[in-house]
């Protein structure tokens, strides 16, 4: 029997042969591995693009989802104009939760969306806020706008932001827009609008129920909820996008907010849940 002279001894050229290619077939496999379990938690993993008034709520919903099916979601928040102008360059989003129904069927009328996927999920409401602190009277309603104490009010930019459309409804319909759209401050979305306020970078905000109704903000401050009839409402719609790599997940994620169960989710933020 012929040994190598390299080899440590008691180990034959045949048996060195066999171990070096089970240690080609294990590193291969961990190669494999290596390159499909990106894919694999790709496939499982749903991206929504979520106007910013969903912030808290749909963390509860998405986590609840998650725990059901075993699916990822990952969230990404903001104005739903913003939302709206990246999905028609390609943005790569499985589902848009739009704070305005517009954007949405817009949209579908772009052919961008799964056929017959467009869902009103909800009606947002919009309040006027105030940190614990402030000495202003929400109380007055709109009014309150006027106080000197209101040096620097918070709206979200009407441009891509719906709340902000409405914010400045409300106030063009109680006649005070022309008195303080001066003080004024414009946030990128309904999120930072809040945070504008929370942080004192601005006296007073209209924002929307669903960030007032939230832990981070329930106890922290007082509000005063802006008459629906103030401003045209505030209808929100979801669709599928058409571009979607997981639409059967997709389905399910709407059929899931769908849910009694989810809509008291909803509700319990502020939301008014249609018929």
């Amino acid at each position: 029997m012929v040994r190598s002279s390299i080899l440590p001894a008691g180990v034959t050229v045949k048996r060195a042969l066999r171990n070096a290619k089970s240690l080609l077939i294990l590193f291969a496999l961990i190669a494999l591995n290596l390159v499909t379990a990106p894919e694999t938690r790709a496939a499982d993993e749903l991206t929504v693009a979520a106007a910013a008034d969903l912030t808290f709520a749909f963390k509860d919903v998405a986590a609840k989802f998650q725990q059901q099916s075993g699916a990822a979601v990952k969230l990404s928040f903001g104005s739903s104009g913003n939302f709206f102008s990246q999905i028609q360059n390609g943005a790569p989003y499985d589902l848009f939760f739009s704070a305005d129904i517009s954007y949405a069927k817009k949209l579908e009328d772009a052919g961008l969306t799964e056929p017959g996927s467009l869902y009103e999920y909800a009606v947002g409401k919009i309040v006027l806020w105030v940190p614990i602190g402030s000495s202003i009277d929400v109380s007055k309603g709109l009014s309150a706008l006027t106080d000197p104490s209101s040096h620097k009010i918070a709206v979200a930019n009407p441009e891509h932001a719906p709340y902000g459309r409405a914010a400045v409804a409300a106030l063009k319909h109680e006649g005070i827009y022309d008195k303080i759209k001066d003080r004024i401050v414009l946030g990128e979305n309904i999120s930072q609008t809040a945070q504008f306020v929370q942080s004192g970078n601005a006296d007073i905000g209209i924002i929307a129920y669903s960030l007032v109704m939230a832990p981070t903000m329930k106890d922290k401050g007082k509000f005063f909820e802006i008459p629906a009839d103030d401003y045209p409402a505030i209808e929100q719609a979801a669709a599928i996008m058409k571009s979607s790599k997981h639409k059967e997940l997709a389905q399910k994620f709407i059929a899931f907010v769908k849910q009694p169960s989810t809509t008291e989710i909803m509700q319990r933020y502020g939301f008014v849940i249609p018929k």
